[in-house]
């Protein structure tokens, strides 16, 4: 079939049109406040990161970021507020990879499709991960905490975010591969969990480094081990759980930027330049590592491609544990 000259032309002018439009949506986005869905507590890890970052882009775009947290139901309610939400870049999704990536396999109804629902726009920071007990409980290292659990087993209470949160699966990875049975006491949220395990009604627990911290560092609760593959700087004599009588283990979560689906492109290209620029100002990365935070940046590709590969692993995971679906 042959096409006209003047089709020839109109094509080329409605593509011209079109890229022209694209562009000027990148320049003028955004013309209003940006709501920021965070599926946590206030103060928890992932939360912590997406404030220090959303911070310096509303300075950067000039724009206010408005953070609104919805915790509960291990992230399923903020996750499923952002995946209905209008994909005009007007509300974003700050989420950590446990909502996405570990809530799905743990969850009979999930309201929300981790692989479909979002566009990704950029990884922000990795999580580190501690393994945390109130001082009166008699334990001081990784070996001592297995011993007690087999004295008592399933008499020993541990607390979480939630059932299907990270805490949750933190620790029951670690039941597991130590083959002990601990009591598992859920809370609406990290922060809450934390609180009382630093206060003394719920002896231990697995929790983002930034959460205790300070906690840590004052002696109102004993850090057992770190859970990823490596010493955190800021608590240098702290060892990994893998040193410390269970090798291999290794639990590191991360925070990233996603839209829903259907969000204009050129308003994910503007959102991931935003972030990026943001994540590598070193006033970001100072205040992102003092937390025990590790900033890190990514394109959207990549981004899918960890969120993809951490949910088909995260379901394995949960699987070969015996976690079953509540």
């Amino acid at each position: 079939m042959k096409v006209s000259t003047n089709a020839r032309v109109h094509g080329a002018m409605l593509s011209a049109a079109l890229c022209a439009s694209s562009t000027a949506l990148a320049q003028a986005y955004p013309v209003k406040p940006i709501q920021m869905i965070v599926p946590v507590q206030a103060g928890s890890g992932a939360d912590a990161i997406l404030r220090i970052v959303a911070q310096r882009m509303s300075d950067n775009m000039k724009q206010t970021i408005l953070l609104e947290n919805m915790p509960g139901a291990a992230g399923m309610i903020g996750a499923e507020r952002a995946a209905r939400a209008p994909a005009d870049g007007y509300t974003v999704f700050g989420s950590n990879d446990g909502t996405l990536n570990m809530t799905p396999h743990l969850q009979r109804k999930v309201a929300y499709d981790t692989l479909e629902s979002f566009e990704p726009v950029s990884l922000l920071a990795n999580i580190t991960w501690v393994l945390i007990a109130t001082p009166s409980l008699p334990v001081k290292s990784v070996k001592d905490l297995i011993a007690l659990a087999k004295s008592k087993p399933g008499q020993l209470d541990y607390a979480s975010g939630g059932i299907g949160s990270p805490q949750h699966i933190a620790m029951e990875l670690f039941s597991t591969q130590a083959g002990v049975k601990l009591n598992h006491v859920p809370f609406k949220g990290a922060t809450q969990a934390a609180t009382d395990v630093v206060s003394g009604h719920v002896p231990t627990m697995f929790t983002a480094l930034s959460i205790v911290l300070s906690q840590i560092q004052a002696g109102k609760v004993r850090a057992i081990a770190v859970g990823g593959a490596k010493r955190f700087p800021q608590i240098p004599n702290v060892p990994t759980v893998s040193e410390s009588g269970l090798p291999g283990y290794d639990f590191v979560t991360w925070a990233g930027l996603y839209v829903p689906r259907g969000t204009p492109k050129a308003v994910i290209d503007r959102l991931h330049a935003e972030a990026q620029k943001a994540v590598a100002d070193g006033d970001v990365r100072d205040k992102l590592l003092a937390l025990g935070l590790e900033p890190v940046g990514s394109t959207p590709e990549e981004l899918r491609r960890i969120t993809r590969e951490g949910f088909e692993r995260m379901g394995k995971t949960i699987r070969a544990a015996g976690i079953k679906p509540e």
